[in-house]
């Protein structure tokens, strides 16, 4: 059964959540689908993308672009569905999608420990850059201090 990448649609909530809960199983709380996915639709909506094979949704991908540099977030297959082309297919669309803003370069952070992920995205052209990543929580009441 062929794969489909859309653009997310409300009705696909439950099975986006459900899948991001499995495959972003130890991501911080601000990183759940039930925050990212309302402030995704307020920002770029077209850059947040379902692979659905018949009625199940098996993938995910959410971009952003800020005019200087595009940005991949949360690519997600489900693992019975991996090493079928999903991730390739939903990197397609998004690279697309982003020339089409004026986007000329892609980032993306990936944990160092994940390399199969880290391989993936070679494979896919992307290389390694030597940069270190900082982040900042600038709204720290939202969430405890136990969070990562």
């Amino acid at each position: 059964m062929s794969v489909i990448i859309q653009r997310y649609e409300d009705e696909l909530f439950a099975a986006f959540d459900t899948l991001w809960r499995e495959v972003f199983a130890d991501e911080p709380p601000w990183n759940q689908a039930q925050f990212a996915i309302p402030a995704k639709l307020a920002v770029q909506p077209e850059l947040l993308l379902v692979a659905v094979q018949g009625t199940v949704v098996v993938g995910t991908v959410m971009g952003g672009y800020d005019g200087h540099r595009g940005w991949v977030y949360a690519l997600a297959v489900k693992p019975e569905h991996r090493h079928q082309g999903i991730a390739t297919q939903l990197m397609a669309e998004l690279e697309s999608r982003l020339l089409v803003l004026g986007c000329e370069k892609l980032k993306l952070q990936v944990r160092a420990e994940n390399t199969a992920v880290v391989a993936l995205y070679q494979r896919l052209g992307y290389a390694l850059e030597d940069r270190v990543s900082l982040g900042k929580q600038i709204r720290p009441d939202s969430f405890s201090d136990s969070d990562s």
